[in-house]
C-alpha cells in the first residue's frame, strides 16, 4: 500500500520506501528540497526543523518536528511544510522570513532554515515564548539575541492572507484502515496494533522516534519490522475521573506538561526541561517509560505520584506499580508481545517537587533527577514517595529514606538524620556527566532543598532558573 500525506500544500503518494527511510534523507534526495539541513542527525540541533500538521479531531494542530528522526510512514495523513513552502507563490517572504533579514537574525546560515521553521510554527500557533520555542535550534552565530528581535517583531504581524489551510485536504486523506508496507504496519487501531504485535513480539514498536531514530541514524541498526503508533488515537487518550488522570502510552510530552500544568505544576516544569520543543511533540510517555532508561526523567516523577502501569498482549491486560516495571539496567517487566497501553495517576493534592540537575538548563541529560511527594499531618511525616534518576541502573525509589522520615517530626533535623539512608538506597556510578560522590551529595540536597521549600524558604531563581 501507499503512504499518502501533504508537501508543501501537495499530495505526495509513495510505496516501495523501506519503513525507517527518514523524512530529511527523503527531501533532500528525491526532493532537492535542501533548505532543510542536516547537523547533528540525532534531535539537537534543529537544522532540520520542520513542521508537521495533524487533525486532532476537528482542530488542526502545528507542531515543530525534528525531521532527521522522524520517519516518512509517520507521515502518513498529515501535512509537512519545509522552509521552501511557507513564502508566498510570488515570491514573498513569510513574516518571520523578512523578520530574520531585517534584524539580521542570520550569519553563517547553515541553521537559519530551521530556526526559521521553529517561529514560522510558533506564528501559526500564536506563541510568543520564544527562549522554549527556541531551545531545540542551535546557532553558534548571532547569540540569539536578534533572532529574539526577529521573532518579536514577526509577532506583532498576522497570518498572510496566503497561508494554507490543510483540513479539508487532511480529511480526504483520513482512515483508520490497516496500512501494510513492506517491513512496516501501521494500525488504525489499538486492537490491530495488539493483535499483530502478539504475533510479532520481535517487531520495533515507533511512537515518536525520538529514541529509535538514534537506532537508525546513529547505530546504523535494522529495526524491521516495525509499527507505526501515530495513528492510535485511543492510544492519545487523556481521561479523568474521581480516582485520577488516565494517560494513553501515546500522549506525547507536550500534552502531558499541559495536562500538569494546573494539577503539579513541578512535574510540568520538569517537562519543560525535556529535550526541546521538537523533541517534546514527538515523544511519548509510553515510549519514555518503555525504553526503560535510568535517567528519563518522566518516571521518577510518575513513580513519586504512585502511578500504575497497564501493559497489554493481544486481549489481557495487567496493571503493576511502575516502579516495578523496572527490574535491572536493560531489563523491564515485560513480556515478549506486550505493549505500555496506559498509566494512571491517582488523584491527590499537589505535593510534588521535582529537581533536575544537568549542566545546561536547556536540552540536557540528567545527571541527578529526584522527585518528593511528601505529605505532612500534626507536623509529623504521613507519608512519603521519593524517586530519583541518574542514581541506580532503573528509576528508583528511596525506600531507605523514606522509611527514616515516616512517623517522624518534618524538621531540619529529621531530615539531615535521613539524609545519609541514600547511601544505602543508591550506589549511583561515576560518568562524564558527575562523579557517584557528586550524585549523592546532590540527592541529599534536594531532600534538604524540598524541606526549605515546604517551610516558605525561596529556593528558585524566577524565570528560566525556575527548575
Amino acid at each position: 500500500m501507499t503512504l499518502a500525506f501533504l508537501l508543501n500544500g501537495e499530495t505526495v503518494r509513495l510505496s516501495g520506501v523501506h519503513p525507517t527511510t527518514t523524512l530529511l534523507d527523503w527531501l533532500r534526495e528525491q526532493r532537492r528540497l535542501t533548505g532543510t539541513k542536516e547537523g547533528c542527525n540525532e534531535g539537537d540541533c534543529g537544522a532540520c526543523t520542520v513542521t508537521v500538521s495533524a487533525l486532532e479531531g476537528d482542530t488542526l494542530v502545528h507542531r515543530a518536528l525534528n525531521a532527521c528522526i522522524l520517519f516518512l510512514p509517520q507521515l502518513h495523513g498529515k501535512a509537512v511544510r519545509t522552509v521552501e513552502g511557507i513564502a508566498a507563490p510570488d515570491g514573498t517572504l513569510h513574516p518571520v522570513q523578512d523578520a530574520m533579514v531585517t534584524h539580521h537574525g542570520s550569519q553563517c546560515g547553515f541553521c537559519t532554515p530551521g530556526v526559521v521553521m521553529s517561529l514560522y510554527t510558533a506564528h501559526r500557533d500564536g506563541r510568543q515564548d520564544f527562549d522554549d520555542v527556541l531551545a531545540g535550534n542551535l546557532c553558534r552565530c548571532t547569540g540569539y539575541a536578534p533572532i529574539l528581535r526577529a521573532a518579536n517583531a514577526a509577532a506583532g504581524i498576522p497570518t498572510p492572507s496566503w497561508e494554507q489551510d490543510e483540513t479539508a485536504a487532511l480529511q480526504e486523506l483520513a482512515g483508520d484502515e490497516d496500512v501494510f508496507l513492506d517491513g512496516g504496519f501501521l494500525p488504525g487501531t489499538l486492537d490491530s496494533l495488539a493483535a499483530w504485535y502478539a504475533d510479532n513480539p520481535d517487531a520495533t514498536l515507533v511512537s515518536g522516534a525520538t529514541d529509535v531514530g538514534l537506532w537508525v541514524t546513529k547505530a546504523l541498526r535494522d529495526t524491521t519490522p516495525v509499527a507505526f503508533l501515530h495513528r492510535l488515537r485511543e492510544h492519545q487518550t487523556i481521561l479523568q475521573d474521581d480516582s485520577g488522570l488516565t494517560v494513553g502510552g501515546g500522549v506525547t510530552l507536550s500534552r502531558l506538561r499541559a495536562a500538569m500544568a494546573a494539577r503539579h505544576p513541578d512535574f510540568a516544569e520538569l517537562i519543560r526541561r525535556y529535550g526541546s520543543v521538537q523533541v517534546r511533540n514527538a515523544a511519548t510517555v509510553g515510549g519514555n517509560i518503555a525504553n526503560g532508561s535510568p535517567i528519563g526523567d518522566s518516571p521518577p516523577a510518575l513513580i513519586a505520584l504512585g502511578a500504575t502501569l497497564t501493559l497489554r498482549k493481544g486481549a489481557a491486560r495487567r496493571s503493576l506499580p511502575l516502579e516495578d516495571f523496572f527490574l535491572e539496567y536493560g531489563k523491564q517487566d515485560r513480556q515478549p508481545g506486550e505493549f505500555v497501553e496506559s498509566i494512571h495517576i491517582p488523584a491527590q493534592p499537589d505535593r510534588l517537587r521535582c529537581h533536575k540537575l544537568s549542566k545546561r538548563f536547556d536540552q540536557d541529560i540528567s545527571a541527578v533527577c529526584g522527585c518528593f511527594n511528601i505529605t505532612v499531618e500534626d507536623g509529623k511525616v504521613s507519608d512519603a514517595r521519593i524517586a530519583f534518576g541518574g542514581m541506580a541502573g532503573t528509576p528508583k525509589r528511596a525506600t531507605t529514606v523514606e522509611a527514616a522520615l515516616l512517623g517522624k517530626p518534618w524538621t531540619e533535623a529529621t531530615v539531615r538524620a535521613a539524609m545519609p539512608a541514600f547511601a544505602t538506597d543508591y550506589q549511583p556510578l561515576s560518568d562524564m556527566r558527575a562523579s557517584a560522590d557528586y550524585r549523592l551529595r546532590a540527592a541529599e540536597n534536594m531532600l534538604l532543598r524540598c524541606f526549605h521549600e515546604d517551610h516558605g524558604a525561596r529556593t528558585r531563581l524566577v524565570g528560566r532558573g525556575a527548575a
